[in-house]
């Protein structure tokens, strides 16, 4: 989009006055001290001059010198352009737009720079004492009272609707970068909230793959070692079903890693593999059993189908679950029982072995996980031992979670 030439000027010329502010307030008293000292010699025809031809001058130097000080001191600056140009008209020179100039440079950056209540205050003041002066000044006695009055009241006004209209303006621009700059912080304060939750639901992402296909493995490795002299045929199975665990690793692996990347982002690649949801729990279990855990899968009620979000976190939690017995319980059994009821999914992992201590304390990462894969979709999340012995992991997920709560888990 262009921009105006003249638009290119105003900028130039604000940039200028914002990195040299003393010249342009020099510039600007000496353009004013030019007009003021011009409208000293004018007069209404067939009036008299004033005697005092040079004090005039004076005056209105005196008045727009102290013009330099507008930034610093606007309340003394407009008192002392006013004490200035009243003393003037007075002494009998013609109140005229030149002579007023400083006091309505005066009040232009008295609006600009203070608050409503001190420009009207200064404002009013400044308003009656030229009023006044013009009224009993031997200047305009060829005019009338209306014209007196009128015209200062007029020319005093301009100044401070000027002024306070750049005032709101400057105040409007102001609230707009303050809301600009309030959005960005918003916004990279969001960002930086996306980017922990992606790195948080990748790392458990990791974990239960690379944490259930390593204890899959070392179980079927250790396994396969005690059977190798006694029962070959069986080791031999078991070894191919170690194979089978080490490719399931590397695509999950596969597949979590690609969730770095857009889809079809590297050259040659094809798509990722679907998430794993309870469909899966065959090959989970048939996996778990080729380590030496037998388990047993029941379901209760009428199964229903689940988003993605839960079919993913209901997996990766009985994965978890039977993990850490393959890893911490010496349990050679353990039951999964999946139970929907109403709107709910309530699924229980227990087995009857003893458990290691970091177990039965429901501590590590792999507990952690399973609780904040829960919660991240609404669910709940208990793990600990149970009364008649063993170790127990209960959740209760909903069918149907709420879009903002599982838009980090279908990702």
């Amino acid at each position: 989009m262009s921009i105006p030439p003249e638009r290119r000027y105003a900028d130039r010329l604000e940039a200028f006055a914002e990195q040299h502010p003393f010249l342009v307030d020099l510039a600007m008293v000496l353009g004013l001290m030019g007009c003021a000292t011009f409208g000293t010699s004018l007069s209404l025809p067939g009036a008299e001059p004033p005697a005092q031809d040079k004090a005039g001058v004076v005056l209105m130097g005196v008045a727009c010198l102290a013009l330099l000080r507008h930034r610093a001191n606007p309340r003394t600056v407009v008192m002392i352009t006013t004490g200035c140009t009243v003393t003037a008209v007075v002494m009998g020179y013609l109140l005229t737009p030149l002579l007023l100039a400083p006091i309505m440079a005066g009040l232009y950056w008295l609006a600009t720079l203070t608050d409503r209540r001190t420009t009207r205050a200064y404002g009013i003041l400044t308003m009656v004492a030229v009023i006044v002066a013009a009224v009993f000044t031997r200047s305009m006695d060829h005019l009338s009272l209306l014209l007196r009055t009128i015209g200062p009241f007029f020319w005093l006004m301009l100044p401070l609707a000027a002024g306070n209209m750049t005032r709101l303006r400057r105040a409007y621009l102001q609230a707009v970068q303050a809301r600009a700059e309030h959005a960005e912080r918003t916004r990279e304060e969001e960002a930086r909230l996306r980017v922990t939750e992606e790195r948080m639901r990748i790392a458990r992402e990791l974990h239960d793959v690379v944490a259930h296909h390593m204890a899959l493995a070392n179980a079927q490795a250790g396994t396969a070692a005690h059977l190798a002299l006694t029962r070959p045929e069986q080791t031999q199975k078991i070894l191919n079903d170690l194979t089978g665990t080490t490719s399931s690793a590397l695509r999950e692996l596969k597949a979590a890693l690609g969730l770095l990347r857009q889809d079809g982002e590297v050259p040659g690649s094809g798509p990722l593999e679907p998430s794993p949801g309870l469909s899966r729990l065959p090959e989970l279990v048939s996996a778990c059993e080729s380590a030496g855990l037998k388990v047993t899968v029941d379901t209760e009620g009428e199964a229903q189908p689940l988003s993605p979000g839960v079919d993913l976190t209901a997996y990766r939690i009985v994965q978890e679950a039977l993990t850490n017995v393959t890893k911490h319980a010496t349990a050679e059994a353990a039951r999964v029982l999946l139970t929907y009821t109403g709107s709910r999914l309530l699924i229980t992992v227990s087995n009857d072995g003893p458990s290691k201590p970091e177990a039965a304390r429901g501590r590590g990462f792999g507990v952690m996980g399973m609780r904040e894969r829960a919660l991240s979709i609404g669910g709940e999340l208990c793990a600990g031992p149970r009364p008649q012995g063993g170790f127990e992991v209960t959740t209760a997920l909903p069918l149907q979670p709420s879009v903002h709560l599982a838009e980090g888990t279908t990702a």
